[in-house]
This record gives structure tokens, sequence and C-alpha cells, in this order.
């Protein structure tokens, strides 16, 4: 019989897992699985939670919490050469990954649905070093907002807490001089910011990269162009409708291989989670895994929501 392991981290989704766990597993079994449950209790136990599984030869790997749990369960078997079917269960603040499979966060029946119908989809991933993402790699003072908000207030306030650190930020959004090489191309000047997208969800907005796919071996890479602070607020405006892609203050450009260098310091920011500092180079790593997605038809529908 086949195993599967679900890791998951209590405090997602306004502590709701623990609640949904016997369910979870119940559903699991009914299917065939011999399924166990890891509860995460720090930082990097999620990691290491998924190599162990890999390791061990178990065929599903569920990550259950937010795009932080899934970004340490991904960075946990990234690196195997043998790599189980990989299942997300979102109970986080954004679920920017599951947004772009078309899972509904508060859907918990479609959810194991999912689980236990086999259905797998390619997905691709973003190696930058030792390090992986699913969603988006991004640098500059605007990007800072998501790992820089305590994860007590992301699970009270939701949206809300990001809001909240944003504005902070805004204060002190500066320039900064980089050297951006994408598959033979370059651009070179002031930026406010780079966004380096693998899904069309991008902090719970689906218009702000539209065209990227998780399984098309490229990134979509938006570049803010140096501006100031009210054409930034009125940028945003527009990318809350999609219309942003046109104004001459954005580059949006596609490519699988991307290399950034800067005259400063720049931290870079992985799905959310800090990712250490620039220089960086950002390679697109073709079907990586196995993932697990309802049919094709449920996640254009969601994608048109």
């Amino acid at each position: 019989m086949p195993h599967a392991r679900i890791i998951y981290n209590p405090t997602s989704g306004r502590e709701t897992m623990k609640k949904q766990l016997p369910y979870i597993l119940n559903r699991l079994e009914v299917a065939g699985y011999i399924a166990s449950a890891h509860m995460t209790k720090e930082e990097g136990c999620a990691k290491r939670a998924a190599r162990t599984a890999g390791q061990e030869g178990f065929d599903l790997v569920i990550a259950a919490g937010g795009d932080g749990t899934i970004f340490e369960v991904v960075n946990g078997l990234a690196e195997l050469p043998e790599r189980p079917k990989l299942g997300i269960i979102p109970a986080g603040t954004t679920n920017d990954l599951a947004r772009a499979l078309g899972l509904h966060h508060n859907n918990l029946e479609q959810i194991c649905d999912v689980l236990t119908n086999n259905r797998t989809t390619p997905l691709d991933i973003g190696q930058v070093g030792n390090q992986y993402f699913m969603n988006i790699a991004a640098a500059g003072s605007l990007t800072e907002l998501t790992y820089d908000t305590p994860s007590r207030l992301k699970t009270m306030m939701g949206h809300l807490a990001y809001y909240m650190k944003g504005f902070e930020k805004l204060r002190s959004l500066k320039p900064r001089t980089v050297h951006i090489e994408y598959d033979g191309k370059i651009f070179e000047g002031e930026i406010m910011m780079f966004l380096i997208a693998n899904t069309n969800s991008v902090g719970g907005f689906e218009k702000l990269a539209p065209n990227a796919s998780y399984n098309d071996g490229m990134f979509d890479m938006i570049i803010v162009k140096k501006t100031n602070l009210p054409e930034v607020v009125r940028l945003g405006m527009k990318a809350l409708n999609g219309e942003h892609l046109e104004d001459e203050r954005i580059l949006y450009v596609q490519a699988n291989r991307i290399k950034v260098s800067i005259n400063s310091d720049m931290e870079l920011n992985l799905d959310g989670e800090y990712g250490g500092m620039l220089p960086a180079e950002f390679v697109n790593l073709y079907h990586h895994f196995d993932m697990l997605a309802p049919p094709a038809e449920e996640e254009n529908e969601a994608t048109r929501n």
C-alpha cells in the first residue's frame, strides 16, 4: 500500500488544521493510503520532515499550511533524486500556489478529492543557489513586508497584517541600481523592485503577472523602474486591475534563467520568506515535481474567478 505523510503547521489558517486533521487522514486511508502526520514545531521543521519522508520512500508528501510551510516542504524534497508526489492543503494567508492550481482553501472536501484522485500535473520550481521557490522571488523595499510581518499577526489578521506593514515600508522606498541578465538580454538602471513569478498568483493577486504559468519552463519577470512614491501608488492601483503592464515604468518579460547584480545591499524574498542577499542567479527547473491538482476545467474556472 502507498504511504502518505502530512506535514502541517498547527498555527496556519487561524489554527484550523488541528480540527481538520482526523477527516483528512480518514479520507486518505479510505483511498488506500497508509497515512500519518507530522506537526511542525519550529522554523525548518517542515523542511527536515519532508526530506526524511522522501528519503524513507513515502509515495506522497502533503504540505498543509501557508506558503511558508509549502516553501519548506519543497526545499526539503527538491534535491532528492527520487521525489514523492506533492500535495498541498492551503491554510495560510495568501495561498498563492493553491490559487494557481485552482484549489479553494475553504473547501476541504474538494481539497481531499484532489489528494485522493491521483491526478497530477507537472510543477516547475525556481532554484537560487541551494534554495528553491514555487511562486515568487523578489527584491526591493515593498517586497520586504511579507517576511517582516510577524507570523502571529498574520494568523490573527490575515491580509490586513500585510497591508499595515506595507504602509510602513512605503515611507522608506528608494531606488537601487541593478544589472539584470535574462536569456541573453540585459537591463541596467535604477529600479524600485523586481519580481520573478512562477505562477499567476502573486500575493493573492492574479493580475500582477497574468501570463505566468507553473509548468511552461519560464519565469515572468516584472521590473518597476525608478519613480516617485505617488507614481508607485498609482502603479499599485493599476496592478489591481491588470492595467500596469503597458506602463512605461514597467518591464515585463519571460525568461528561464535570470542573473541579478546590485551595487548595494538588497534582501531577497523567496515565496514570502527571507532568501538571503543579492547578487543571485535564478534558474527554472522544468517539471521538477508531480503535483496533485484538480481537473483542468476546475483550474480554469478558479482562474476566471
